[in-house]
C-alpha cells in the first residue's frame, strides 16, 4: 500500500510536470519525485492523446474531419500548456540563431520567439494536420465500422503520444544535461538516473497501444528512435548534451515521426 502511494504521488509529479491538469494540492511533489516521474512520462502521454481524441471524436461526429483534428490539436496544446511545443521553438531559434555553445544557450534562455522559432511552429503543427488527415483518410477506406474507425484514430494518438514521451526519458538516461541555470525546471530530471524496473516499464507503457495495432505497425518505432538518437547526437555535437528545450523538441520531433511512418506503413505495408 505504501509502495502504491508512492507511485502514485511520483506519476501525479509527472502529470504536473508535463501537463496544465490539476493534481490534488496535499500531495507532496519532491525533488525525489520529480527525479522518478519520467518511468510515467509514456503513460501520460496516453493521457493526453486520449483528450486529443475526445476532442476529435466530438467534433469529427458533429462537424467534419478537418475541424476534428485542428479539434484534436488544439486540445493537445491545452493539456500540456504548449510545454513541448515551446521548448520545440526555443530549440529552433537557438540552434538555428546560434554559432556557439554559449550563444546557444543564450538564445534558448531568451523568451522572445524568432524568425526561426516561428517557422519551426507552423511547419511542425502544419506537418501534425496534413499527417494526420491523411492517416484518417487512409483509416476510412480500411475500416469496416465507425467504431472500427474510432478506434484505429484512437490507438494512433495515444500510441504517438506515448512513444514521443519515451524518447526524451531515453535521452535523459543516456545523454548530460548542459544547462547551468539551476531556475530551468528540467533540470532536477537529470540529476539522478531511472533503475531498470523503472526504465522497462517506462518502456512497457509506450508499447503497451501497440496491441491494438497489427505487429508491423512496430516498425514504426524504428525511425522515431534513430531520428531522436540523431537529434540527441546533433545536440551533443553542438553544446555536449541536451537541455529541456531540446527534450521537446525531440518530443515533437518523435511525434511527427511516428505518424508518417505509420502512415507509409499503412499505405505500403498493410
Amino acid at each position: 500500500m505504501i509502495f502504491l502511494k508512492k507511485e502514485l504521488t511520483v506519476f501525479l509529479t509527472g502529470v504536473m510536470f508535463l501537463t496544465r491538469l490539476p493534481v490534488p494540492k496535499n500531495i507532496d511533489h519532491g525533488e525525489n519525485y520529480l527525479q522518478k516521474s519520467p518511468t510515467y512520462f509514456p503513460l501520460i502521454g496516453w493521457i493526453v492523446g486520449l483528450i486529443s481524441f475526445a476532442a476529435f471524436f466530438i467534433f469529427h461526429k458533429f462537424v467534419g474531419a478537418d475541424i476534428g483534428l485542428l479539434a484534436a490539436i488544439i486540445a493537445g496544446i491545452f493539456t500540456t500548456g504548449c510545454f513541448h511545443e515551446d521548448g520545440f521553438a526555443d530549440t529552433c531559434d537557438a540552434f538555428g540563431g546560434g554559432w556557439t555553445k554559449e550563444k546557444i544557450l543564450a538564445i534558448m534562455k531568451d523568451s522572445r520567439l524568432g524568425t526561426y522559432g516561428v517557422a519551426g511552429l507552423v511547419l511542425m503543427l502544419s506537418a501534425k494536420f496534413l499527417l494526420l488527415k491523411e492517416l484518417v483518410t487512409w483509416f476510412s477506406f480500411k475500416a469496416v465500422t465507425e467504431k472500427e474507425l474510432y478506434l484505429l484514430v484512437a490507438v494512433t494518438m495515444v500510441a504517438a503520444h506515448a512513444v514521443s514521451r519515451l524518447m526524451p526519458v531515453f535521452v535523459i538516461q543516456y545523454y548530460q544535461y548542459v544547462t547551468a541555470d539551476n531556475g530551468s525546471k528540467s533540470k532536477p530530471l537529470a540529476s539522478k538516473k531511472l533503475q531498470w524496473p523503472e526504465l522497462t516499464s517506462s518502456v512497457v507503457f509506450a508499447l503497451l497501444p501497440f496491441a491494438f495495432f497489427h505487429y508491423y505497425v512496430l516498425l514504426a518505432i524504428v525511425p522515431v528512435l534513430l531520428i531522436s538518437f540523431k537529434l540527441a547526437n546533433y545536440f551533443k555535437k553542438w553544446i555536449g548534451g541536451y537541455t529541456g528545450d531540446c527534450l521537446g523538441a525531440i518530443q515533437q520531433v518523435a511525434e511527427v515521426t511516428f505518424y508518417l511512418s505509420l502512415l507509409i506503413i499503412w499505405k505500403y505495408i498493410l
